[in-house]
């Protein structure tokens, strides 16, 4: 996933790990891009999102509530599909107006799970972008760069706190290291990215 706005791009490349396992590596240097996963799946057949990552730690001066400060060395996205019925007119005219642009509807909504140089675990707050992604912080501060990080989450429970209402199907997983509005340089690793069933 690219950005008509942003000319730099993270590269991403597979690797292996110490233990010998192929993995993802993405070096991000004043860029954004991101690797997707599309898939149309009921969240409630695959409510479970594991995955690991490792980085030297979070960008430094990011901030997950400012946009000058919206770049992570690592962050995974849960899309949910575009769901009409679920929008007032106005905003599905919006829809309409971003699908001409894209080539496809966007997302209905996402979850974002990040690592931020400060906000405590657990914070969830909208995007400084659009209010129909909440960003859900996993880890925080540089306590654990550098190591292997495993995690598990329960996307409809995410869903359900983030929006107030049931998840619509799954249409993505993604992840994506960036950089673009702090200028930073990282290096981050993603393995074993998974929905799991109940």
């Amino acid at each position: 996933l690219t950005f008509p706005s942003i000319a730099r791009h993270t590269r991403y490349t597979l690797v292996r790990d110490e233990a010998g396992t192929v993995v993802v590596e993405a070096v991000a240097q004043d860029s954004a891009s991101g690797l997707v996963h599309k898939l149309d799946v009921p969240a409630a057949e695959r409510p479970r999102l594991a995955w690991r990552w490792k980085a030297d730690g979070p960008v430094a001066t990011g901030d997950v509530t400012r946009r000058e400060g919206d770049d992570y060395a690592t962050r995974v996205y849960v899309t949910f599909r575009y769901s009409p019925e679920r929008l007032s007119p106005w905003q599905r005219l919006r829809y309409a107006a971003l699908r001409v642009v894209y080539g496809e509807y966007p997302p209905h909504a996402g979850l974002n799970y990040v690592w931020d140089a400060r906000a405590p675990r657990g914070t969830v707050v909208p995007n400084a972008y659009t209010d129909r992604v909440r960003m859900i912080v996993v880890e925080s501060g540089a306590a654990n760069a550098g190591r292997w990080l495993h995690y598990e989450r329960d996307i409809v429970a995410d869903y359900r706190a983030a929006f107030g209402e049931e998840p619509p199907p799954v249409s993505g997983v993604a992840i994506m290291t960036d950089t673009d509005n702090t200028g930073a340089t990282v290096i981050a690793y993603y393995g074993d990215v998974a929905l799991l069933p109940p």
